[in-house]
């Protein structure tokens, strides 16, 4: 995953400080850390790592929270690392969320992955984790549009997954514009009452 780079909230390349490692699964996209780990390198590992795990491994067929053998897998997880997070797909139901409040808030880090351009869902998901009272960092990866980086920075995103190819200085995409493209332009409106995005965030 050496082809990403990872920029926070003022565009800043923080990739050299970034020590958060993904659970090797399946259906782990590309873009979710800079570095992934498996269950038994983790177990292995006489230091403890910052390690993000499937928000959908976590549950049940109904949404909610599985117990057995997978909440035990989970509790060797958080055993095992020194900050733990998730990262949730575009699959995932925001009254989903909204019902595992108490495991998302002691979370260190929430990754939201967006498996295509154009694909909104996103925005809403970042605006329940902030209207459930999550303080810690959200980060986005995957296919987000490059030019929605500012309105997800006014919903509440903290860091961005970039591409090696978006983040080099010969792009064609300017990313301190990115960055810096609502900072006078709306005075402050948050994203959520900007016109574009007027449909996306009614209840």
């Amino acid at each position: 995953m050496a082809n990403h780079h990872i920029l926070d909230s003022k565009g800043v390349d923080v990739s050299a400080k970034d020590t958060w490692q993904a659970l090797c699964t399946d259906n782990l996209p590309d873009s979710i850390a800079l570095s992934e780990i498996t269950l038994l390198e983790l177990l292995h590992k006489q230091e403890k790592p910052e390690v993000l795990v499937p928000l959908a491994d976590l549950l049940d067929s109904k949404g909610v929270l599985a117990g057995g053998l997978i909440k035990e897998v989970y509790e060797l997880i958080e055993q095992h690392s020194s900050h733990h997070g998730v990262w949730i797909t575009a699959d995932t139901d925001t009254d989903v969320l909204t019902a595992l409040s108490e495991l998302l808030l002691k979370q260190s880090l929430i990754v939201i992955h967006f498996p295509k351009f154009a694909d909104g869902r996103g925005f809403s998901f970042v605006q329940t984790l902030r209207q459930l009272g999550y303080q810690d960092e959200i980060r986005v990866a995957g296919e987000f549009g490059r030019d929605q980086i500012a309105y997800l920075l006014r919903v509440g995103v903290d860091s961005f997954v970039l591409s090696e190819h978006d983040v080099h200085p010969d792009s064609k995409f300017d990313i301190e514009q990115a960055f810096t493209a609502l900072a006078s332009s709306y005075d402050g409106r948050r994203a959520a009452d900007l016109p574009m995005f007027a449909g996306l965030f009614r209840a």
